[in-house]
């Protein structure tokens, strides 16, 4: 009798006090330039080049760009009706989204090259891959899981921590084995493993930049994060922000 009420006393022990998920800081590594006209809403690292979406109706576009020195080297400019949002590649296409329109873009990695157009319901914010699936945020605590031949929906993830949903998920990247999504508007990226959608940590950027120095500190919040596998390397950087920021995450007491 006593073992069963030490172990009871101990499952309610859990219940009431969930694990604390571990937080990271960082340490930054190096600091490349970023075109401040950029409105970060997607972002990746492929060949040793950054692929950039921007936002904004009217403004936005897809770039290529040079790491080293932020210098654009390539550019397609969105219909002025259309907000851009997330981006990936898959098999030498590049996948875009937009906001409120439901309505995406296909085109050719290399060229820019639009191939076609296809549509989802609801709004798009952003997109990351694997080697099977894309994952697409759109705001929600619920990430979709796209086909990424078809582009259709075939499964979703509910992203919580200790239990709770986790809103506001935005600009994703696949990062060894897990999804790493900025929750906008704060300064904070979560962990998320991919199999159960819990937070299994989070990376607290604080400090990172002084957005208060920025023309609308309220617009031009930390945004796009870009993973370089073959040399462990993780950038992030925000909207219209002059930097962008290699960083290696050192996990806090």
């Amino acid at each position: 009798m006593r073992r069963l009420i030490i172990a009871l006393a101990l499952l309610l022990a859990a219940t009431a006090c969930p694990a604390a998920i571990p937080v990271y800081g960082y340490k930054i590594v190096h600091v490349y330039p970023h075109d401040t006209s950029a409105y970060t809403e997607g972002l990746f690292y492929k060949d040793g080049y950054l692929y950039e979406s921007t936002g904004e109706q009217g403004r936005s576009t897809v770039r290529k760009v040079q790491l080293a020195t932020g210098k654009v080297l390539q550019s397609h400019d969105l219909p002025a009706r259309y907000f851009g949002e997330g981006i990936v590649d898959w098999k030498g296409r590049l996948v875009q989204l937009t906001w409120k329109s439901e309505t995406g873009f296909v085109y050719d990695l290399a060229s820019f090259k639009l191939q076609h157009t296809f549509s989802y319901p609801g709004e798009g914010w952003a997109l990351t891959r694997d080697s099977k699936h894309l994952y697409m945020s759109d705001g929600s605590s619920v990430l979709r899981i796209l086909d990424p031949d078809t582009l259709k929906a075939t499964g979703s993830i509910m992203v919580e921590a200790n239990g709770v949903p986790v809103t506001n998920l935005n600009e994703l990247e696949w990062v060894k084995g897990q999804i790493y999504a900025n929750i906008w508007l704060t300064n904070r990226i979560a962990r998320i493993d991919p199999t159960t959608g819990h937070v299994v940590g989070w990376i607290d950027l604080s400090g990172l930049l002084d957005v208060s120095r920025l023309p609308v500190p309220s617009d031009d919040v930390l945004n796009g994060i870009a993973y370089d596998a073959a040399r462990d390397r993780l950038f992030v950087t925000g909207k219209c922000w002059p930097k962008l920021f290699e960083i290696r995450l050192v996990k806090k007491p």
